[in-house]
């Protein structure tokens, strides 16, 4: 399995590192004719307003738009979480508008507020190592959303078909689970070979 790290802006080699500690290839996904190449794809965190002003300008948003289409997997990780989501507070219109979803951008604050925590992540483990930076809130799911992680009452995990979505950044600890998670709705998309 190749899976493909947006790398446009954020922790690219770190999401490439835990891919291939879980198991597959990670490819640095810098033009558009490598997404054919990939059966699904991470959106790293890094800056939102400026992952989409890139993704316009490279033509990222109609591909991977179309590789979502294709029921093909899609993790947004804090920064990429925004960038798939339907609806983000304050902004009239969103990025990629595929997860049913709607985000609030740095919700918990600025960067001082940053804080690490082991959170349980339904379908993963009990005590995921979860890094939060300046990290946005999933403030509403649609009914076909599975809210994975709570902290604080607040969303910060959620899945919908053939989408992942986390508040955190995984790709900043050792710990592959998440990624190995993704990994097995991949496995899962490539059994189906049908679009979700």
């Amino acid at each position: 399995m190749k899976i493909g790290v947006l790398a446009l802006q954020g922790a690219v080699a770190e999401h490439v590192k835990l891919i291939e500690k879980a198991g597959a290839e990670g490819i640095a996904v810098k033009k558009t004719e490598q997404l054919s190449e990939i059966d699904g794809i991470i959106i790293p965190g890094g800056e939102s307003t400026t992952i989409g002003k890139l993704m316009r300008t490279y033509g990222f948003m109609e591909e991977l738009r179309n590789l979502s289409a294709q029921g093909k997997p899609v993790f947004g990780t804090c920064a990429g979480l925004i960038v798939i989501a339907k609806d983000i507070v304050g902004q009239p219109e969103a990025h990629l508008q595929l997860m049913n979803i709607k985000v609030a951008r740095n919700a918990f604050g600025r960067q001082r507020e940053s804080f690490e925590t082991d959170l349980p992540i339904k379908g993963v483990a009990e005590d995921v190592r979860a890094v939060f930076i300046r990290a946005p809130l999933i403030e509403e799911v649609g009914p076909d959303v599975d809210v994975l992680a709570t902290y604080r009452d607040q969303i910060v995990a959620a899945r919908q078909g053939h989408l992942l979505a986390a508040s955190f950044h995984p790709e900043l600890t050792d710990d592959e689970r998440m990624h190995a998670y993704f990994l097995e709705m991949v496995r899962e998309t490539k059994q189906e070979g049908s679009p979700c």
